[in-house]
């Protein structure tokens, strides 16, 4: 009976994947999933293209603007930031609570460029500039500028590899998929 009722209950409250959205602008992305268990701060200031995917437990901070192009994953538990108190917190001490300015109060704008999956557990740092078809693989820190087609990791992450290189093997056997895989990256003359 017990197990009954945790899958029952489990079934009524566990993460589901929510279809569509409504952009600030007010257009539908019909083809964008975003996790019932994922919170989305601001959306207001959320830039949000459609196919994109957010996988459950993430934290998407977008209260310092943040965009996330066509086809971007972000796959669990990750936290995509746009505004960090951490130095600001010790430089005001008490005077930082309701203070409209704080000294050392970080808002940046952040993006992630088109096609670009962002691994489990990683934390994207407010200003990021992540290019279109980016891999950041699990664990990862990103600050700072990441190029187009780059696979980073660490923390803080760096560049370990190019997905053009990752994907070529698979298009050679999938020579039907090459015009939809060079129409998105921008490859087509």
């Amino acid at each position: 009976m017990r197990a009954t009722l945790q899958r029952l209950w489990r079934r009524l409250v566990g993460p589901r994947m929510l279809y569509g959205w409504r952009a600030a602008d007010g257009r539908w992305l019909a083809h964008t999933r975003i996790s019932s268990h994922t919170h989305v701060e601001a959306p207001e200031r959320l830039q949000i293209a459609d196919h994109v995917y957010i996988g459950h437990h993430n934290v998407i901070d977008a209260s310092g603007g943040l965009t996330l192009a066509e086809g971007v994953q972000i796959t669990t538990h990750c936290s995509v930031l746009t505004h960090s108190s951490h130095q600001a917190l010790r430089l005001a001490g008490r005077a930082y609570w309701g203070a409209a300015d704080p000294p050392g109060f970080v808002r940046a704008a952040t993006h992630i460029g088109a096609y670009s999956f962002i691994g489990p557990h990683s934390v994207i740092a407010p200003g990021a500039h992540i290019g279109r078809g980016v891999l950041v693989r699990a664990f990862s820190y990103v600050s700072g500028t990441v190029q187009d087609f780059a696979i980073v990791a660490g923390q803080p992450a760096q560049v370990v590899g190019d997905t053009r290189q990752a994907d070529a093997t698979w298009l050679q056997q999938h020579a039907g998929s090459r015009g939809d895989y060079d129409a998105w990256a921008g490859l087509r003359p």
